[in-house]
């Protein structure tokens, strides 16, 4: 399998320095997901929302729900760390959730859950001050995580996710 179609735009790398100036572009990934995501998926059939983006790899309808899924949890942990000192964090295990009966639901039902939750992330994002940043949470397989790396990570998730249904659509004259 090629790494272009499981990383589309490039593996994460969370070594990589982040410096301030890399926030407001990070916080615009966010912003525009919701839409982004709706226009990769819009005018697709049911058989193509069910096709895998990639041999092995999840149909684009567990894709998009995968997208709500994750993002509620990183969500949840942003939140947890600019109340908590240092929470520790409950992992989840993102390939058993894709199994669950809500991932073979319509499209538009994570679509419009992202709306709302990319709204209120992004207005939790944009009010933090810099030195909020450095805040972190702890991941039981990952270690102490910063939130400026937590910014960055989710930022590029959006960008990985919406590339592999683009890729897709584009492979298969879509």
């Amino acid at each position: 399998m090629s790494e272009t179609l499981s990383y589309p735009v490039g593996r994460f790398d969370r070594s990589a320095s982040i410096t301030p100036d890399m926030r407001a572009p990070a916080i615009e990934a966010f912003a525009a997901l919701p839409v982004n995501l709706r226009n990769a998926v819009t005018g697709l059939t049911d058989v193509q929302a069910d096709t895998p983006y990639r041999p092995d790899g999840w149909t684009v309808r567990q894709l998009v729900h995968h997208v709500a899924d994750s993002h509620m949890n990183g969500y949840i942990r942003l939140k947890l760390s600019i109340t908590e000192d240092k929470p520790a964090i409950k992992p989840y295990d993102q390939d058993l959730w894709a199994t669950l009966p809500d991932s073979a639901l319509p499209l538009d039902v994570s679509l419009g859950l992202l709306d709302g939750l990319h709204a209120r992330w992004v207005a939790v994002w944009r009010s933090l001050a810099p030195n909020q940043f450095s805040r972190t949470f702890v991941h039981p397989e990952l270690g102490p995580l910063t939130l400026d790396t937590h910014l960055q990570l989710y930022a590029w998730h959006c960008r990985h996710h919406v590339a592999h249904i683009t890729a897709l659509r584009t492979r298969n004259g879509w």
